[in-house]
């Protein structure tokens, strides 16, 4: 009696799942820009102010002057840096969160800078219609993109208003928010940057990459 191999097939690799992660092992720069961001977060996050200590409704008061009030926004915004990058950002999210259109037309732009030009390996050139794309004309198509895109639709406005209203917020707090009961120290003093608690590090091996495409 003859014995009859049956075909056997290997299961179908599930991909849908595992995209995002294969796109960040494949380019190292990818990794390493998220690994960086990451930790930068972290790092930054472990000075974040307390909430209680930003709406301590005992500690507002009217600031004098003009110059009172500037010198208030700017020892608050030492002392609570983290948490006003934070609120920023929450109203950057609500305002593209409800308007999607915009959320997804920025997503988009976004994509394509990451994966089109800044993390695209060298060795993986951009084929679009049988013609072959150098970074060069990459670089000049989503420069031109992104200035449409900011300048010639309703998302370059929505996210100018949502940041006017944010550091609005931010400056009126900070005039109020009396900042005698808030003490510094040196270190946290000598870093004044926006982003100077998320950046860094973070964005090293983006920025390098972009330049020596150039």
């Amino acid at each position: 009696m003859s014995s009859q191999n049956l075909p056997i097939s290997d299961p179908p690799s599930s991909t849908g799942g595992n995209a995002w992660s294969s796109a960040i092992s494949a380019t190292p720069a990818l990794r390493a820009f998220v690994s960086r961001l990451t930790e930068s977060t972290r790092r930054a996050f472990t000075r974040r102010r307390p909430w209680y200590e930003l709406v301590d409704r005992t500690a507002f008061s009217k600031p004098e002057s003009l110059t009172d009030a500037t010198s208030r926004i700017r020892k608050n915004y030492n002392y609570f840096r983290v948490n006003y990058i934070t609120l920023l950002s929450a109203v950057l999210a609500f305002s593209l969160l409800s308007h999607p259109f915009s959320l997804l037309t920025i997503v988009s732009l976004i994509s394509a800078w990451l994966f089109l030009y800044i993390f695209r390996a060298p060795d993986q050139p951009v084929v679009i219609g049988g013609r072959t794309f150098s970074d060069r004309e990459i670089l000049g198509i989503l420069i031109i993109l992104t200035v449409f895109v900011v300048f010639l639709t309703s998302v370059g406005s929505l996210l100018m208003s949502a940041t006017l209203i944010g550091l609005g917020i931010i400056c009126v707090h900070g005039a109020f928010r009396d900042p005698e009961d808030l003490f510094l120290d040196d270190q946290e003093i000598s870093g004044t940057g926006l982003f100077s608690s998320f950046g860094g590090a973070a964005t090293t091996a983006a920025v390098a990459d972009v330049m020596a495409r150039v």
